[in-house]
């Protein structure tokens, strides 16, 4: 039992683990707090989903944590390692998810909430309305990027 505890404690005080959760708290809290001062935000349990669950937005949070990764597993084990190179594949498909895939599922989701919605208004059909996931734009992903950057060379500089 007494190495299972030393196992947790080693991998909380992993510069590369504090890195991720760093960086990707950073990011949905730089995210709350842009959308509290553009008003968007409209009860406490709005304002918490924001903080830790709610996806899209500027700074992407998943391309902050995955670059903070890879940065972090670069300075570790070098950026020829095998390792490093499967954390490099990891942010490319990441970043590529955020840009293409999700913003493009959410476009659609989006169309098809207005078509359904207008078909149900007709009273043509009973419409649910999907859940529209939101994707990011290119500024998004690369200010999330830079962070991620930024703090996985403070957890492994500092």
């Amino acid at each position: 039992m007494e190495n299972v505890k030393e196992q947790i404690l080693s991998v909380i005080a992993n510069p590369i683990f504090l890195s991720c959760i760093f960086s990707w708290l950073s990011a949905q809290f730089i995210k709350t707090l842009i959308k509290l001062f553009s008003r968007k935000v409209h009860s406490v349990r709005e304002l918490l989903e924001l903080l830790f669950w709610r996806t899209g937005g500027m700074p992407s949070s998943h391309t902050a944590l995955v670059t903070s990764l890879t940065t972090g597993i670069g300075f570790s084990s070098g950026v020829s390692s095998d390792v490093f190179m499967l954390s490099l594949a990891f942010l490319m498909v990441t970043v590529r998810d955020a840009l293409g895939v999700r913003r493009a599922s959410g476009v659609q989701a989006r169309t098809l909430n207005i078509v359904g919605k207008s078909l149900a208004d007709k009273e043509i059909l009973d419409f649910n309305p999907i859940k529209e996931v939101q994707g990011h734009s290119g500024p998004e992903v690369f200010i999330g990027a830079l962070l991620g950057l930024f703090v996985g060379l403070a957890f492994n500089i500092l």
